[in-house]
């Protein structure tokens, strides 16, 4: 008898994100640290891109030509900017209830994305390949992390990119993302992280490595307070994002 597939997808956590899809575009809803932490993460990706592919960031359209993947794309609140930008979109998620709801907004605006409800496993075994891949808040939520990173990475094409953004698994990241931030401040659902599957730098180096990447980039993202914003930074002991790159053949 054949071994089962392996798969990344972690029902409970698909469950739990298709039952909040109506508040992805709410600015003030259940989303709402996404909305606040959405400005830093388009700059960092607009800017790295630009400085990677030789485009002007403060062109109308710097990513005409590229192809972009959001995998783990939600209500699409990275893949409308990046349309908008001049990218070719491919949003995935392992939701259907967020692709519908993706779909439906982009629709409502105008905006030009290729909306999948799929898996990274089935898009790369399809053969899809992109020069950028934007892996937001997704490596903390996945049943095999190794296996995921693995078939984004064989979706980069030789000189490509993939952005991945996700939480510490520290202390201060158990009192401020999620005792903070679930429980006391309830700026997120309660369950929405388990401690556990938070992931140290150090591993998802190794999970890129793995999959033929090298990291070329990587900041700390912080919250202010007194001025209600994110913002990059060198602390990783929470938030953080790295960029890792694909070698050019």
């Amino acid at each position: 008898m054949p071994e089962p597939r392996r798969s990344t997808i972690d029902a409970g956590e698909v469950e739990r994100f298709s039952a909040l899809a109506a508040e992805w575009w709410n600015p003030n809803g259940k989303f709402r640290p996404l909305h606040k932490f959405n400005p830093v993460r388009l700059a960092y990706i607009r800017d790295q891109v630009a400085a990677r592919f030789g485009r002007d960031p403060r062109a109308a359209r710097p990513f005409e030509g590229l192809r972009f993947l959001d995998i783990g794309c939600g209500g699409g609140l990275l893949c409308e900017p990046m349309a908008r930008l001049g990218a070719e979109v491919v949003g995935a998620d392992a939701s259907a209830t967020n692709i519908e709801v993706a779909k439906l907004h982009a629709a409502e605006g105008g905006v030009s994305v290729d909306y999948r409800a799929t898996t990274a496993e089935d898009l790369a075994d399809a053969g899809e390949t992109f020069d950028v891949i934007l892996n937001m808040e997704v490596v903390e939520h996945v049943a095999d992390i190794d296996l995921f990173v693995a078939k984004c990475g064989h979706m980069v094409r030789p000189g490509g990119i993939m952005f991945v953004a996700t939480i510490n698994r520290t202390l201060k990241a158990l009192g401020l993302a999620i005792i903070g931030a679930e429980y006391v401040l309830r700026w997120l659902p309660r369950g929405t992280h388990q401690f556990g599957k938070l992931v140290r730098p150090e591993e998802l180096e190794k999970a890129l490595g793995g999959a033929g990447l090298t990291i070329i980039d990587r900041t700390g993202v912080i919250y202010h307070p007194l001025a209600d914003r994110w913002q990059r930074s060198k602390d990783m002991d929470v938030n953080y994002m790295v960029l890792a790159e694909k070698a050019s053949v």
